[in-house]
């Protein structure tokens, strides 16, 4: 369809459109009072859905990065507890060699 063929039906379903606006005001705004508070109760309903599905994401990546600091401790006792056997072991050469 050519731009200007476009351009001339957008027009004319505006004009249309504000001639039935005109003639059926009453109408429309019978259908504004009607459908105002629905989108009003839908709309609230999404944000507050939205907005607890964002707190159970932040829980969620509260409980992922407690998860790492848990994981990251274990891995660091771990480590002291290899290096407490070492001390341990060389302590034991130690007195072995002071008793001969």
């Amino acid at each position: 369809m050519p731009l200007n063929a476009l351009m001339l039906g957008g027009a004319v379903a505006a004009v249309l459109g504000l001639i039935g606006l005109i003639g059926w005001h009453e109408a429309f705004f019978i259908l504004l009072k009607g459908g105002l508070p629905i989108a009003l109760l839908l709309g609230g309903i999404l944000a507050v859905y939205v907005g607890f599905d964002d707190l159970q994401e932040k829980i969620r990546e509260e409980k992922r990065r407690q998860e790492e600091k848990l994981d990251q401790a274990r891995e660091e006792i771990e480590i002291v507890k290899a290096r407490a056997e070492l001390y341990r072991e060389e302590l034991e050469k130690i007195k072995e060699g002071s008793q001969k």
